[in-house]
Parts: structure tokens; C-alpha cells; sequence
């Protein structure tokens, strides 16, 4: 069997096809006018818009991830994004196991989440909500609930920017954060309520997502980490003559031509309209590509072995390109959170390059050590026989003296 055919049995087998499904405007409660299937997570959305008197009846149907998750829709009257949100959260009640519907207002802390997500009024004129759930007594993995709300809009304030999304867990009663996968990201959509046109959110594409990934990976977290190595493991080893630093180079030049490939790609999905925004992850990047740049231009100012100030010079050389690569190491970790891809086969591949890599540069290290114990030991074993021969030497021609001296 090729090496080929079993590349492909392996895409093929963590190739997944998104479920798909359709809206229906009936519901055990009332039938409504309209319906849309939103864009993640196999959610959909059913509504009547009452142009008399500007009142909005909908249902919004999810489905829980988790016995003990949450199932969340809420409204930005803003911008289609989870920040600034309003939110109606379902989640199983601690205390009697029944069904919970409690609102909450997301505002930026929700991001990092440092302390528990409190419950807040809803904010946007809500006349009434309820929740379900659908075929069940309680909550469990694959469950369907539907989220029932009645808003009163401001007249010809139709289109608006619905935002949905499902948990693992609850603390007490404080939904935590969501899964970071692309489809999780991108769980929003405005959509006109009197003319049901939607505008979903718009995702990178497949291509240019796994083209930053593969890039960063390969230059960030390999090649780059892999010219430090062998700088600093190759370069004390006289019978390699200068290799190491046509070697150094061709691959630092590698990994700075794919990285900035890499990293211009993210720059252009960052700035793309709705597109979904990682601080962490961009800060991580600009840092390493900003700190690559300054490795770089330092090569233009590097002073000749003779110069008092060449010593400062290799130590900013060195400690700029360990800063590079431990920084480029960990925004690829942080970059395959982001990708939903934490606990991937292709995150435990590179964790198997990346140990590989490290594994060699311990070897290395010892041996290093090793040899450099050795040749201390023999230079002060060398040191000491010629100071017992200088020694025997000059004692030597003191007795020969004494001895000329008797003789006269």
C-alpha cells in the first residue's frame, strides 16, 4: 500500500461533512410566518414580525452539546458580533434539574472571562420569553430546545443581528466560554425580519485558513526553532568547518520567507469584514514576526570579530532569536485553539515534530556538557604534569649545583 493511498484514507477519515438542517415554521406552540436555517452549529430560526404594532414573536431552535451545557440566542443592536450582546442562556437548573432560561448582556470581559458571568436584565424590550425543551425530559448531548421570545421593535428597525451559541458546562448558574472551532466563531447573522433577507457571517476560506495554519507551523514553530538549534550545537565543532552557517542561514531564510507568507495571510483574514477577531493570537504573531524583522536587520550592523562592541552584538543576537522562537512556538499552539483544533490529530503530529526536535537539542546539550567536562579535565591534568616537570626540572639543577659546589 503507498505511502499516497494512506495519506488519503487519512484526510479522508478526519474529513467531516457539517450537518445540515432545515427550518420549519411550525412549532407544538404556534405556527409562525417565516423561517431561516442559520449558517452554524445546525440552528434555525422562526419568527412572525407584526408591522401594526412593531412586536416580533420567534423561536429559535439549537441543540445542547453536553448534559450539563447551555444553549444561548441573543440580539446585538450594534453589529453582528458576540460582544455588546444581549442573550436569553438554557441551561439545566443545579438545584431541581428542570430546564432554565436567564438573560445575560455580554459585554468585552466575557472574552477572557475572569470572573463568573452574572445574570442581567435583557435590555432590548423584551415582552416575554420561555424554553423547551424538544423530546426530552432533560438535558443531554444532542438534545434540541427551542428558546421562544417576544420583542417590541422600533418602528422600521427590522434588520437585526441575531447571535447564537452552545457551551460544555455551567458554573452554578454562569454559562462559561464556548468552543473556539470556526463554526462556534461565526455563529451570527443578520437577517430583516419584514423581508427575510439574511446576511450571514462571513468565514475565511477553507484554503486560506489551512495555508496560514501549515504555513506558521512548518516556519514559526519548526524551521526557526531548528536554525537555533543548530547554531548553537554545530558551531563549536571545528571539523565541520563553517557548514553550520551556511546551514544556520539557509534555514532561518526559510523559515522567515514561509512566516511572513504566513503571517500576511492572517493579516488579510484578520481585516476581512465580520471576520472573527483573536487578540492573543494576533499579538503572539506580530511579536514574532516584529522580533524576526530586528534578527534580520541586525545582520546589516553586525560589527568584524575584532570589535570591542562584538560581544554585545552576539549577545542581543542570541537572546532576540531564542525570544522569536519560544514566542513563534506558542502563538502555533494558541493558532490551533483558535482553529477548534485543541485536541486534533494534526496538533498531536506537531507536538511529535516539535518533542523531536527537543528531544535532539537534549541530547545535544549533554553531549555538549559532556565534552566540555572532558576537555577541562584534561587541560588541568595537562596543567598539573607540566607544573610537576618545571618543578623535578628546577630541583634537578639545584642538586647539580650543591653538588659542583662540594667539589670545589
Amino acid at each position: 500500500m503507498s505511502p499516497s493511498f494512506l495519506l488519503l484514507l487519512f484526510l479522508l477519515g478526519f474529513t467531516t461533512t457539517p450537518a445540515t438542517s432545515h427550518c420549519t415554521t411550525a412549532t407544538f406552540i404556534k405556527t409562525y410566518q417565516k423561517c431561516v436555517t442559520l449558517p452554524t452549529q445546525g440552528a434555525s430560526l422562526a419568527w412572525t414580525y407584526h408591522p401594526f404594532n412593531a412586536t416580533l414573536d420567534l423561536a429559535f431552535s439549537g441543540t445542547f452539546i453536553s448534559p450539563s451545557g447551555w444553549v444561548a440566542w441573543g440580539l446585538n443592536p450594534d453589529s453582528p458580533s458576540m460582544t455588546g450582546a444581549h442573550a436569553l442562556v438554557a441551561f439545566p437548573d443545579p438545584s431541581s434539574g428542570g430546564l432554565l432560561l436567564l438573560p445575560f448582556v455580554l459585554d468585552p470581559s466575557v472574552r477572557i472571562q475572569n470572573a463568573p458571568l452574572v445574570s442581567r436584565p435583557f435590555g432590548l424590550r423584551l415582552l416575554s420569553s420561555s424554553a423547551v425543551l424538544r423530546g426530552s425530559r432533560s438535558p443531554s448531548d444532542g438534545s434540541a430546545v427551542l428558546i421562544f421570545a417576544t420583542l417590541w421593535l422600533s418602528p422600521n428597525h427590522t434588520r437585526l443581528h441575531h447571535v447564537w451559541n452552545r457551551g460544555l458546562y455551567v458554573q452554578g448558574r454562569s454559562p462559561t466560554i464556548h468552543p473556539t472551532a470556526p463554526s462556534d466563531l461565526a455563529s451570527r447573522a443578520t437577517i430583516d425580519a419584514a423581508s427575510t433577507a439574511a446576511e450571514k457571517a462571513r468565514q475565511a476560506p477553507d484554503a486560506l485558513r489551512s495555508a496560514h495554519a501549515a504555513l506558521n507551523a512548518a516556519s514559526w514553530g519548526l524551521l526557526l526553532p531548528a536554525g537555533v538549534a543548530v547554531a548553537r550545537y554545530l558551531r563549536h565543532r571545528p571539523s565541520r568547518g563553517p557548514s553550520w552557517l551556511y546551514a544556520h542561514a539557509a534555514t532561518q531564510i526559510a523559515g522567515l520567507l514561509l512566516g511572513t507568507a504566513g503571517f500576511a495571510i492572517g493579516i488579510v483574514m484578520g481585516n476581512r469584514p465580520q471576520g472573527a477577531e483573536h487578540r492573543l493570537h494576533r499579538g503572539l504573531g506580530v511579536a514574532a514576526f516584529v522580533t524576526a524583522a530586528l534578527q534580520s536587520a541586525a545582520l546589516l550592523f553586525q560589527p568584524k570579530a575584532t570589535n570591542r562592541f562584538r560581544k554585545y552584538w552576539k549577545s542581543y543576537h542570541h537572546l532576540v532569536g531564542y525570544g522569536c522562537a519560544v514566542v513563534g512556538v506558542a502563538n502555533v499552539f494558541q493558532g490551533f485553539d483558535v482553529m477548534g483544533l485543541g485536541r486534533s490529530y494534526w496538533k498531536l503530529a506537531y507536538c511529535l515534530a516539535l518533542s523531536t526536535l527537543a528531544g535532539v537539542c537534549v541530547a545535544l546539550e549533554v553531549n555538549s556538557w559532556v565534552v566540555f567536562c572532558r576537555n577541562a579535565e584534561d587541560e588541568e591534568e595537562t596543567t598539573t604534569t607540566t607544573t610537576r616537570e618545571g618543578d623535578s626540572m628546577e630541583g634537578g639543577r639545584a642538586s647539580s649545583s650543591q653538588k659542583q659546589g662540594l667539589t670545589l
